[in-house]
């Protein structure tokens, strides 16, 4: 059965996958476009994400020793020459600053489209022996690249990143760094971002301007291309010869450091769109989602459905979740279609029958299954996706079973029965409306 769409604003991914793509990053509320051509607005709930990808990532590197400094932003235009290739390299998207106020400067000042020079010369002055190494350092922050063409988080004139920086004694150590990040990001995409990689080495042409060997791992996405997702690369001692990085060494003689460097986007945030998204929107991998779970109230005007529905978000938050109750009083329909397109994994559903019951209604974002579960001695628990139902787990009072069985046997559409009943009384399920209270009535009096 072909999943309804919720979201008509959001191009179909079938016709144009481009727009697809963008109509997610401005009706998910990601992004928004600035007033300098190239530039975006990363929004509250577009950075949210960015800061669980960063809080993720940043305890990995600790793990392994790297500290995180932070660099000044502007580099004169001699120290970034200092290294021909990465000059060359980068000197198209290059943007410079000429004025400071009103006076004209002596020397350009580059914006930072990537940061190996300011940490060669900060080493040149701080390093002096081999005891002091290895240097494992990381840095969060923003660079600016003059590219020709934009598109959110994948590719536009200021982006968000962090770039890893170290030097080492050896190059046996260095290359173990290399490879040892490239493995940390293999394993967050795939272990975090649930994206599929392959890991491999860059071509001559397409490595890192100055750069020995560039390893990169490239996501799969939707529209059946690859997206680099991050890179390490391996630098030999050249940039620390170039800028005169030096140390004592073990023989008590001068020696250069053996340098890398590697970086992840906010490119990761779109990976995460073209691999998981679908025509009503987001689909949010639940490690990095803002909110992990969206309570809604159905019928909240009656009476201790919305007491019942906070508790229940109080339950879920002591469990160590990001949960939001939606009270507002815009319609059901808006709130599922809404959460739907923002990606939050699971939805809760309860109301006064739910409440009645001892149970809500759990849905899935990434494939629609729809769970009942229920709590106390006697527990029923109902699989439904497609509208169709799929599986159950009873516990205590097994009334009903064959019932179910016989509605997953025949594929029987749920939208025929009443649902309510199905749940809390099985055996009238499958009778007329008038009947069923009739029947219902009847055991009251009784």
């Amino acid at each position: 059965m072909a999943k309804e769409k919720k979201v008509e604003q959001i191009t179909d991914m079938e016709v144009d996958f481009a727009q697809w793509y963008t109509d997610i990053c401005r009706k998910a509320e990601l992004v928004e476009y600035a007033s300098v051509k190239g530039f975006t607005i990363l929004r509250p709930y577009g950075y949210a994400i960015w800061e669980n990808i960063q809080s993720i990532m940043d305890a990995e590197f600790k793990k392994t020793g790297h500290e995180n400094v932070a660099m000044p932003v502007l580099i004169p235009e001699s120290l970034l020459k200092k290294e021909g290739e990465l000059v060359n390299g980068f000197a198209p998207e290059v943007a410079w600053v000429t004025m400071g106020g009103s006076e004209k400067l002596e020397e350009r000042l580059a914006f930072r489209p990537t940061s190996e020079t300011m940490f060669c010369d900060h080493w040149s002055r701080v390093l002096q022996t081999y005891r002091e190494l290895p240097m494992l350092y990381n840095q969060w922050c923003s660079v600016i690249r003059w590219e020709k063409t934009t598109r959110p988080f994948l590719r536009s004139r200021e982006f968000w990143w962090q770039e890893g920086h170290t030097i080492h004694e050896t190059a046996e150590e260095a290359i173990h760094e290399t490879e040892q990040q490239l493995k940390c990001y293999a394993d967050f995409f795939e272990n975090v971002l649930a994206i599929p990689v392959v890991p491999g080495q860059k071509t001559e042409k397409e490595k890192f301007a100055g750069a020995e060997a560039t390893y990169t791992v490239e996501c799969l996405m939707k529209d059946h291309k690859a997206l680099q997702g991050a890179t390490s690369h391996y630098f030999g001692d050249k940039f620390s010869r170039a800028y005169n990085v030096t140390f004592t060494g073990r023989d008590n003689k001068l020696q250069y450091p053996f340098q890398t460097s590697w970086g992840s986007t906010t490119r990761m945030i779109g990976a995460v769109i073209m691999a998981h998204g679908d025509n009503n929107g987001l689909v949010l991998p639940p490690k990095i989602a803002p909110i992990q779970v969206i309570v809604l109230p159905v019928a909240m005007h009656k009476a201790g459905v919305l007491e019942k529905a906070s508790e229940l978000k109080d339950r879920l938050v002591k469990a160590g979740l990001r949960v939001k109750l939606d009270d507002s009083d815009n319609s059901m329909g808006w709130k599922c279609a809404q959460y739907e397109m923002k990606g939050v994994p699971v939805r809760v559903e309860i109301g006064p029958r739910d409440i009645e019951a001892g149970q809500c209604v759990l849905v899935r974002r990434n494939d629609g299954e729809k769970t009942v579960v229920g709590s106390g001695e006697s527990m029923r628990t109902f699989f439904i996706k497609d509208g169709t139902l799929r599986g159950y787990i009873i516990l205590g009072d097994v009334a009903g079973a064959g019932i179910y069985t016989s509605l997953i046997r025949e594929k029987t559409p749920l939208e025929t029965l009443d649902l309510d009943s199905l749940f809390m009384e099985p055996t009238l399920a499958a009778f007329p409306k008038s009947y069923r209270k009739k029947i219902l009535a009847a055991e009251e009096e009784a």
